[in-house]
């Protein structure tokens, strides 16, 4: 087999493939055998029809092309191996040549991941937020605490914001009342907005016993979207009762004996908390500068599959899962359609942009994955999914994506190893040192997770 290589631009090239026909043999051997076991022949058993005969009954050329249709896999991955190509997705095959007896001549194009120069990225500056907790995002923390231990209880009074109240529901729309348009006993939160638009204004002031109507236009069932006319009565109004901010409630709470304690506790959790966020936000800066310093050709058929595969994403299973459609979606977003595809094709060249980076950087820092860190990474990723460890651990290996997450942890680590070698401030002029914090396997995961979010692949 001889074969040559023709650069048609940065990201992709042009395979031409010589075979001598004799290196066809295996292949055609595997095509009489395989058409064989398939027809049957007055006068042979089956399987044992001679290869004369099944050129006269059936033709050569269909013998040809089963040989050929099995051979060419072989002789295409043989071309790019002695290239030394890094192909991205499937080739586009042409048969040139095909002399019976004689060669086998085709060509391949394909798409391959361009040549990139990391340069030194030592100089890169970014600005993050500063760490700051105030007292009042302490007793935030406190008061959502506390919030978790309330009790209701029943009140004889109006029924006003923050209480729950238990309703009875008729919608009717053009004056019938509809089939799924009647529920019974639904408690609800005044001012949580959780159920239908105008309903907290319909049911603020009025006690139990009391009934109101509104209109609303209808979230689900067999009228979505259309506009209805709800009567609401209210059976029972509830208050909720937060327990005394003392050390009695630190107790029930939480596992110190003083506020003071649980308030201390707080602020270190908090503080934590934000730390975290701004190592987060570091990692996303430094990604950015990092993608603005490489010039990266963008393999146009590349980018175009992942277009479409995160739109088809977005369309069927997010949305999906929200009931919404795609024109509702841009509805809300107040979006265009031509807005959306731009943006969607911005994102998806980002994560191509990044993914081919920091493999770049995997390569030349010699980023390796270990155990720990590759089962930290499916921990996270089967907690995603809703998957068991062990379930989603035997759908990697069934599905053959273990390189994936393999991968994804590197890129994960190579961002690490830039921001590292980052000059990260914050706003108050300080630097901060996150050496320390991109050793840990949290940090790590937390730049993986980075990375995942640019990339399109979260779990």
């Amino acid at each position: 087999m001889k074969s040559a290589v023709e650069t048609l631009n940065p990201t992709r090239v042009r395979l031409t493939v010589e075979v001598p026909f004799e290196e066809l043999k295996a292949s055609l051997d595997a095509a009489y055998k395989k058409i064989n076991q398939q027809v049957t022949v007055k006068g042979f058993r089956q399987g044992k029809i001679p290869a004369r005969v099944i050129d006269q009954r059936f033709g050569r050329g269909a013998v040809l092309e089963e040989a050929v249709n099995d051979a060419l896999p072989k002789f295409y991955t043989e071309a790019v191996n002695e290239a030394d190509l890094n192909p991205l997705g499937q080739p586009e095959v042409d048969i040139t040549e095909l002399k019976d007896g004689e060669l086998l001549s085709f060509t391949a194009e394909v798409d391959i991941r361009p040549t990139l120069e990391i340069p030194d990225y030592s100089g890169i500056e970014v600005t993050v937020d500063a760490v700051e907790v105030t007292d009042e995002d302490v007793e935030k923390s406190v008061e959502q605490l506390r919030d978790r231990f309330a009790t209701t209880a029943p009140v004889e009074r109006a029924a006003a914001e923050g209480d729950i109240v238990t309703v009875n529901l008729e919608a009717k729309v053009d004056g019938e009342v509809l089939e799924d348009g009647v529920a019974e006993g639904v408690d609800y939160t005044i001012g949580s907005g959780q159920l239908l638009d105008g309903i907290d204004e319909a049911v603020t002031g009025l006690e139990a016993g009391g009934t109101a109507t509104f209109t609303s236009e209808l979230k689900g069932g067999s009228a979505e979207g259309k506009e209805a006319e709800i009567k609401v009565d209210v059976t029972a109004v509830k208050a909720r009762e937060l327990p005394a901010l003392d050390d009695e409630f630190a107790q029930l709470a939480s596992e110190f004996d003083t506020l003071d304690e649980l308030r201390a506790d707080s602020r270190k959790r908090l503080a934590q908390m934000k730390k975290f966020e701004q190592a987060t936000q570091a990692q996303e800066k430094v990604l950015d500068e990092l993608i603005k310093l490489i010039e990266v050709p963008m393999p146009e058929k590349l980018l175009e599959d992942e277009v479409n595969t995160r739109k088809h994403n977005l369309e069927h299973h997010q949305l999906g899962q929200m009931g919404l459609d795609l024109a509702k979606y841009l509805e809300i977003q107040g979006k265009t359609a031509e807005e959306f595809d731009a943006e969607l094709k911005e994102q998806a060249e980002k994560g191509i942009k990044t993914q081919f980076i920091l493999d770049e950087i995997v390569n030349k820092e010699k980023v390796g994955v270990g155990q720990e860190e590759l089962t930290e990474h499916l921990m996270r990723r089967a907690q995603s999914s809703g998957m068991s460890p062990d379930q989603f651990a035997q759908a990697v290996v069934e599905g053959g994506q273990v390189p994936m997450l393999v991968g994804e942890v590197a890129r994960g680590k190579a961002l690490a190893t830039v921001v590292e070698a980052a000059t990260v401030k914050d706003t108050d002029g300080q630097v901060i040192d996150l050496d320390e914090e991109d050793e840990t396997a949290e940090t790590v995961e937390a730049a993986t997770e980075v990375v995942e979010a640019a990339e399109g692949t979260e779990a």
